[in-house]
């Protein structure tokens, strides 16, 4: 006979109850939700209709849902002169597409951020918005003029809701090793880019890794992606405790990954909810992922490593004063994420996050975080520095 105090259910309703709490917890100390733009419906899905129906010279186009081979193949068939006027008359599709030319959706994002600046400045002006909606107009139109300015390599963009996009910097198509940055929880078009506590937002993320990578090893080509082409939960809640975004999500880098040009080794770096999305990616990565790293993970819904049917090598780390170590590392019923990642069961190769400062600080300059990213993202695996002070993490 079994014990109320060891009955399945008593331990459910357990864990159940230490999830509430610490998802309140983390609620009411400023974690808090970004809101939900409400904009002028779906730009992208009109473009898609358009894209359905339309044709080049009398060809009919592919699919935009077409796998990254098939598109490379149509757009290889096209003149430069096609390619722009593609590019030009649907650059929400084209700006998209996996297995388009990089430099091609480079160019359709630039047209495609402009147009959207456009239609947030109609909205600064629109008298049936209240002040917040104005105002929310206006920073979007803002953060639209500065994607959109100078050089900036775009990968991907669509303004629909609280906006999708995905940076490059370095050279995709020269590139010995690419690295991805798969951020987390509250990651939107306006959150992207941070003037305050840059580190926390993907581009600084981004430029902070690539300059590391550079230093660490000046000889060889990388580019770094900033990643933000999925949408992200929003605050502490339902979604950020479930794997259903996370699943979605898993497609998309899977596709984007899929469809880098070349055939150089390619590492993930996934931070906090990005490491959901990333163990559950795992299971379909493309041979050419050679790593999976990830910080301040609330798990990757697996229990061990060999649970994530990957070839790749498996890191792990976590800064002392990071609350997520406080989160259940649990799966119950669908909520929470698994096993941690850091605990030696796991099987990850547990790395020093030594100068990190709480949850968002692992891609702070100076800190044995960043340096352990530079160090596996040119490969450079002796380099790096494990969580106990030993060798056996980079052996």
């Amino acid at each position: 006979m079994t014990s109320f105090d060891s009955s399945p259910t008593l331990t459910a309703w357990r864990a159940l109850l230490a999830l509430a709490v610490v998802f309140v917890m983390l609620a009411t100390t400023g974690w808090t939700a970004v809101r939900q733009h409400k904009g002028d419906g779906q730009p992208r899905l009109a473009a898609l209709a358009a894209w359905s129906r339309g044709s080049i010279d009398g060809l009919d186009l592919p699919g935009a849902d077409a796998r990254p081979q098939r598109l490379a193949h149509f757009f290889a068939s096209l003149t430069a002169a096609e390619q722009t006027r593609l590019a030009d008359r649907y650059p929400l599709v084209v700006g998209n597409l996996n297995g388009a030319p990089v430099t091609l959706r480079y160019q359709a994002n630039r047209l495609a951020l402009n147009e959207a600046v456009t239609v947030e400045e109609r909205r600064t002006h629109d008298t049936e918005l209240s002040a917040d909606g104005r105002k929310d107009a206006s920073n979007r139109m803002h953060r639209f003029e500065a994607l959109a300015s100078g050089d900036r390599q775009v990968l991907a963009f669509d303004p629909a809701g609280s906006g999708k996009v995905a940076e490059v910097f370095g050279d995709l198509k020269t590139a010995q090793r690419v690295s991805v940055i798969v951020p987390g929880v509250d990651t939107t078009a306006l959150t992207f880019e941070k003037s305050w506590r840059p580190y926390s937002a993907p581009v600084g993320m981004a430029k902070s890794l690539y300059a590391a990578e550079q230093s660490a090893s000046p000889t060889t080509r990388t580019a770094v992606i900033a990643w933000a082409d999925y949408t992200a939960p929003v605050g502490i809640g339902v979604d950020a405790a479930i794997g259903r975004l996370a699943e979605d999500g898993a497609v998309r880098l899977n596709d984007l990954v899929s469809a880098l040009p070349g055939a150089a080794p390619v590492e993930l770096f996934c931070h906090s909810y990005g490491s959901v999305v990333c163990g559950v990616a795992a299971r379909q990565l493309p041979s050419r992922v050679s790593d999976v790293a990830v910080a301040g993970s609330p798990g990757m819904r697996a229990e061990k490593v060999s649970q994530l049917h990957t070839d790749a090598n498996v890191w792990a780390m976590r800064d002392r004063d990071d609350w997520i170590g406080d989160v259940p590392h649990l799966d119950v019923g669908g909520l929470g994420h698994g096993q941690d990642p850091v605990d030696p069961a796991f099987g990850a190769r547990v790395m020093s996050a030594k100068g990190a400062i709480g949850h968002a600080g692992y891609f702070t300059p100076g800190t044995a975080s960043l340096s352990n990213f530079a160090a596996i993202g040119v490969g450079s695996y002796q380099e790096v520095s494990c969580a106990d002070g030993g060798s056996a993490c980079n052996s």
